[in-house]
């Protein structure tokens, strides 16, 4: 059974799926102000989930619970009749508030963002803000005993933000951890009153706040010169190190402040071992040889102590922790050595000549570049066969393996080089068995390089520096997510990154082409791609407003509302854009996915249609595969379900179901409406014979009474909806009709609307088969039903 999405609050009992709520993105909660929401969100694997709480307008993600135990699309989250909220994982629990038999009777998902359990008394037992992940907002205190912790690096480390000794302190969760970063020797910060140490702290305007115990004011961090009082803002701790800030309101823009602000001052900047140096080049200490920086040096204990040296690092190193832990011992520089080489589980050593501080270190990170000097002396702890000898370092190792390690770079040698060979005969024969050759291919690279029509090409690499390494995320759809970005010049563009769309570069830049040289003033511009080893990514035009559903159907009156002017203009522009796709394109496009999610709209309202390419860019079976898993099956034409080819009428039909949302400001199928108000089209249908033509209009609009376009657009939108293809107008018809250049025929009053051919489908789709899980969908008769044919 579909979900009833609820705003504000709800109560126990209280069960969710993503698959139940598909059809409203996976959230079953809204905050009164609809800015965040809380509910599922995809990971990474798109068949995986996380419970989160989001900023819906920028899809930013404020609070996770069950971050490292992705869950399936039928995996519950639970608020039971005792008042505990917890998710499941198959049979176990992996996430939960623990409150049960407290009294709780509500959860709400407040203006702020703060997901809260209390009691009828208002009694708050439990806050999502008391229990932050990797992200801070405004209003959420951030107290001593609190933590932020990073997602783990791709060398599984991660960082810790906490409020210790009275500081605020950033370090790596080594197994012992290691501070890098602290707000009391940051140099940014202002100092407002000294006392005691800092105990809390919040955001406030553009800058964190620091309070100590009796709330008096201690310092404060300028993250922004927007002065805003009212801006919604976020700290995020990412898992290259650093803290950054975003604006939510603007779209979750980064703030060019950082924490820290040396870029080599973070746990890896390079990775461990590499030495940093300003410019963040990385390279590995010459003493050691690239293979060790490339698999860590290790130095197991149980180890012989005489198989074992400490090797000389370099001169001028420094490393992001010396500034902040204590030394070990105060000794000399034999001493120090001594000391590490005693201890198995040190594995590297600093040793400061002027103060006698010894320093030694069970885990290591990267090494900073100090070219003016650090004073600190480097080791590092290697093995004595492991490639280097003690030759290289006085520590006490008699290189006795050197003629073993001369024998085994000679085997590998060898051994690298058949490989080598190998490879290349085998690549030879593969290029020898394919139709057409390298040099055929290069001339077909060239040739599409030099097209009339081609948009620009970037790199992989273009576009990452373009979107801040694809950091503010637009929206996602079937086939990947879109990134705002902003291109050398200053334009501000969209980067949508495709997945898994089965082309080689040379079909996907020849069909770029056809999509790149479309021009229209109601089709979003592509203005570039990139088709780079696995990468596919599409350049769009930066559509300021968004996408239209997310004006048509919010649920709080108080919000701005598209007037019915501005309405009928996006239904004509849409039309238009259609229009010119089907019967204007020298390939005739059909778009197979029109729904308010891919009409766009620019800062004055004009509508775009998007996504117009990905028809022809994907497969059949790949487009159904979205429509079925994106929830937007109540858009498909009746001949998507049977065997029928699909025609430039399917399209037709799609429009039409989009109209009726346009006019009525809600979804076609709504479970919360009456039974009779519920599957929409035919509510429509029966008011335009009873003459009710103000029933089917958004009831918080006013209609002039002598504006005819309302019965026009809904005339309109049932001639689109007809089950029979062949009775729908084309897209240009629609255009004129809309425009009133000819009559608009009154829809047929026999069979309307699909409801003889599937009398249960959009009840099915919309409801029940959203909440049965891939099993349905897996089913013989469902899969005979979409053996579809007909253009690409």
């Amino acid at each position: 059974m579909a979900g009833h999405q609820r705003i504000g609050t709800m109560a126990p009992p209280f069960q969710a799926s993503q698959m139940s709520y598909i059809d409203d993105n996976g959230f079953f909660l809204l905050s009164n102000n609809s800015n965040f929401a809380f509910g599922f969100v995809p990971t990474q694997d798109v068949t995986m989930f996380l419970l989160v709480v989001i900023h819906e307008s920028s899809s930013q993600v404020i609070w996770t619970g069950n971050r490292g135990s992705p869950v399936s699309n039928s995996d519950n989250f639970v608020f039971d009749l005792k008042g505990n909220a917890y998710l499941q994982k198959g049979g176990s629990v992996v996430w939960e508030t623990d409150t049960g038999n407290k009294g709780l009777s509500v959860m709400e998902l407040q203006d702020s963002g703060n997901l809260v359990l209390r009691r009828n008394d208002s009694t708050v037992i439990w806050r999502s803000f008391d229990h932050p992940t990797d992200t801070l907002i405004s209003n959420q205190d951030f107290v001593e005993g609190m933590s932020l912790v990073s997602n783990p690096s791709s060398s599984n480390l991660s960082n810790i933000l906490e409020i210790k000794s009275g500081d605020l302190i950033l370090s790596a969760r080594f197994s012992s951890p290691q501070p890098y970063w602290s707000m009391g020797k940051d140099t940014r910060r202002t100092i407002n009153a000294n006392g005691g140490g800092v105990t809390s702290a919040s955001f406030s305007a553009n800058s964190w706040r620091f309070y100590d115990k009796n709330k008096i004011l201690l310092w404060q961090f300028k993250y922004s010169d927007d002065t805003s009082a009212n801006a919604t803002w976020i700290a995020v701790i990412g898992n290259d190190g650093f803290i950054t800030f975003h604006n939510l309101d603007d779209g979750a823009t980064p703030s060019a402040t950082k924490i820290p602000f040396d870029p080599c001052s973070t746990p890896e900047p390079c990775g461990a071992y590499y030495i940093c140096s300003g410019d963040t080049r990385c390279q590995c200490p010459s003493a050691l040889g690239s293979s060790n920086c490339e698999t860590g040096v290790s130095s197991p204990c149980g180890q012989q102590k005489d198989s074992v040296t400490l090797v000389d690092a370099g001169d001028g190193l420094n490393y992001f922790a010396l500034g902040f832990v204590s030394p070990s011992s105060n000794t000399d520089l034999t001493g120090c050595k001594a000391s590490c080489l005693g201890n198995c589980s040190c594995l590297a050593m600093f040793f400061d000549s002027s103060t006698g501080n010894c320093f030694l270190f069970d885990q290591i990170g990267g090494l900073q570049s100090s070219p003016q000097g650090s004073g600190f002396a480097a080791y590092v702890k290697v093995v004595n066969n492991g490639g280097n000898s003690a030759n290289n370092g006085g520590g006490g190792g008699s290189g006795k393996g050197a003629p073993y390690v001369v024998i085994i770079i000679v085997v590998v040698t060898i051994l690298v080089i058949c490989g080598l060979l190998f490879g290349a005969y085998r690549y030879y024969k593969k290029k020898k068995r394919e139709q057409e050759s390298p040099k055929e291919s290069s001339e077909e690279d060239d040739f599409l390089e030099t097209l009339a029509g081609m948009p620009t090409r970037f790199s992989y690499r273009d576009l990452q520096t373009a979107t801040n390494n694809f950091s503010v995320r637009l929206g996602r759809g079937g086939f990947g997510s879109v990134y705002q970005g902003v291109l050398p010049d200053g334009t501000r563009v969209a980067v949508k990154k495709l997945e898994g769309i089965g082309q080689g570069k040379k079909e996907f830049r020849a069909e770029v082409s056809i999509i790149g040289s479309i021009h229209h003033l109601h089709l979003v511009r592509l203005k570039g791609f990139c088709a780079e080893g696995s990468h596919r990514l599409l350049v769009y035009e930066f559509m300021a407003n968004g996408s239209l559903d997310k004006w048509i159907f919010r649920r709080n009156t108080e919000d701005f509302l598209l007037d019915w002017e501005t309405r009928f203009s996006i239904a004509l522009g849409t039309a238009k854009g259609l229009a010119y796709l089907h019967e204007d394109c020298d390939a005739k496009i059909i778009h197979c996915d029109i729904k308010p999610e891919n009409v766009l709209l620019d800062d004055h309202f004009l509508a775009k249609v998007s996504d117009f390419g990905l028809a022809k860019l994907m497969t059949r079976e790949q487009s159904h595969v979205f429509t079925t898993l994106r929830g937007t099956r109540g858009y498909l034409a009746p001949e998507w379900i049977t065997n029928y080819a699909i025609s430039e009428k399917s399209d037709v039909y799609s429009y039409g179901m989009l109209l009726l949302e346009i006019i009525a400001g809600r979804k076609n199928y709504d479970p919360d409406e009456s039974s009779e108000k519920s599957h929409f089209p035919s509510y429509a249908f029966k008011m335009m014979e009873e003459g009710k033509m103000r029933e089917i209009l958004d009831s918080r609009l006013t209609m002039a009474e002598n504006d005819d376009r309302v019965s026009t657009a809904v005339n309109v939108a049932l001639c689109c909806i007809q089950e029979d293809m062949s009775l729908r107008p084309s897209m240009t018809k629609v255009v004129q009709m809309l425009e009133r250049l000819c009559p608009v025929p009154k829809p047929p009053t026999s069979s309307p609307l699909g409801s003889r051919l599937f009398p249960n489908f959009f009840r099915s789709t919309s409801e029940e088969g959203t909440s049965s899980g891939p099993s349905d969908y897996n089913s013989d008769s469902y899969l005979s039903a979409v053996r579809l044919s007909g253009p690409r």
